[in-house]
């Protein structure tokens, strides 16, 4: 009779063991739903990924950005016409950031998307993560030309202010990583005299134990880190190579907490992988 019970009672509180691991995205007026997501760069369209190209996968990419329907994402690596396309999905959301080639159109975004029926967008720019911060150009020994999309915006249900950071640090230059970090870090602290919640986001080619980071955790909190519901899987997948790793990040400050932290590594679509990023997403209140 005990193992009978045992066995029912397990059933019954299966559906809501599973529930627990998926992302919150019914939330209150004072909280703010952030996902920050490596689109993966699609080279001109080419299907420079096989089967991984962006053509197979925006579909499912769309799926996981309709079910989380966040009011911030920070994207990286996005190039234009994949932002073209999410933004012709999502027409109720609008894009900010430019190229990092040529500070107009051209190359990789560190874009920032939001829903303008939940975010009022008050302010917004870019810079590079370089010596000359102000003009298209690569930093120390980056490979490639490094930029950070800011934005000052207001939530709308609750009237908060808050600012919001994008990056995509390089992924070999170990100075390029210290010194683009650092440059986020110094322009932050410049921006926001009247501290107001503050959300850096990006990929930062970092793993958790890198002395860049650890310096961060001194002035930030990381939400994967801090979250009352959090989880401790990989951002990086690879497209299932084996070599999983953290990755991505999303830190913040002056919000009062962090309900939720997820990685977004669900099969849509039945396409196992919309990007060898896996998205990661968190809910802040205000």
């Amino acid at each position: 009779m005990n193992r009978i019970f045992t066995l029912i009672t397990g059933v019954l509180l299966l559906p809501a063991a599973l529930l627990a691991e998926e992302p919150r995205t019914k939330v209150a007026d004072d909280e703010l739903k952030v996902l920050c997501y490596n689109i993966r760069s699609d080279i001109d369209g080419k299907f420079s990924d096989g089967d991984n190209s962006w053509c197979y996968r925006q579909e499912a990419s769309y799926a996981m950005f309709k079910e989380i329907a966040p009011d911030v994402c920070g994207m990286q690596e996005a190039r234009p016409h994949q932002l073209y396309d999410m933004e012709a999905a999502f027409p109720k959301y609008r894009r900010i950031g430019v190229g990092r080639d040529d500070g107009r159109n051209k190359g990789e975004h560190a874009a920032i998307m939001f829903n303008r029926q939940t975010i009022k967008l008050l302010d917004w720019g870019t810079y590079w993560l370089s010596e000359t911060p102000d003009i298209p150009s690569k930093g120390w020994d980056a490979s490639y030309p490094r930029t950070a999309t800011w934005a000052k915006m207001r939530h709308i249900p609750s009237g908060k202010e808050f600012f919001i950071v994008n990056t995509h640090l390089d992924h070999r230059g170990q100075q390029a990583q210290r010194n683009g970090l650092a440059l986020v870090r110094e322009r932050i602290a410049a921006m926001n005299p009247e501290n107001l919640p503050l959300i850096l986001m990006g990929d930062f080619n970092m793993l958790p134990d890198n002395p860049c980071l650890l310096e961060l955790d001194k002035e930030m909190d990381s939400a994967r880190n801090v979250a009352e519901d959090s989880d401790t899987k990989n951002s990086y997948n690879g497209w299932g190579n084996g070599r999983d790793k953290i990755l991505d990040y999303i830190y913040y400050t002056v919000f009062s907490s962090c309900p939720q932290f997820r990685v977004i590594d669900k099969t849509y679509k039945n396409i196992p992988y919309i990007s060898d990023h896996y998205p990661i997403y968190t809910i802040l209140k205000f």
